[in-house]
């Protein structure tokens, strides 16, 4: 039985160790087709890291972790350029005295 990727937000991670993934590549595939700006806006601990480590993982690197995802036979394009990726890491905040400090 396969691993459950519990607190793992790391796509490359749970592909690479054979975790439980469920596949939305195919939604994802079509966010990116659409050309459009996507605000995605979840609740905590419901995968936005996960998702982001998903597209970071497919513009830097291509198709070559989406082995049996719907993404791999949807993206036709193989021979596109990698793309730098620059995560937005989630801000914390700290109380300090009587204002707040953003790290």
């Amino acid at each position: 039985m396969k691993e459950l990727p519990t607190g793992t937000q790391s796509f490359d991670m749970i592909r690479s160790a054979d975790m439980v993934y469920v596949d939305k590549t195919a939604i994802i595939y079509r966010m990116i087709k659409s050309g459009r700006q996507n605000f995605i806006s979840r609740p905590r601990r419901f995968g936005k890291s996960l998702l982001v480590s998903t597209l970071e993982s497919l513009f830097s690197r291509g198709t070559e972790m989406f082995k049996g995802l719907a993404i791999e036979k949807l993206w036709t394009d193989r021979t596109f350029p990698a793309y730098p990726v620059i995560p937005w890491k989630t801000f914390r905040k700290q109380r300090s005295r009587n204002f707040f400090v953003w790290q």
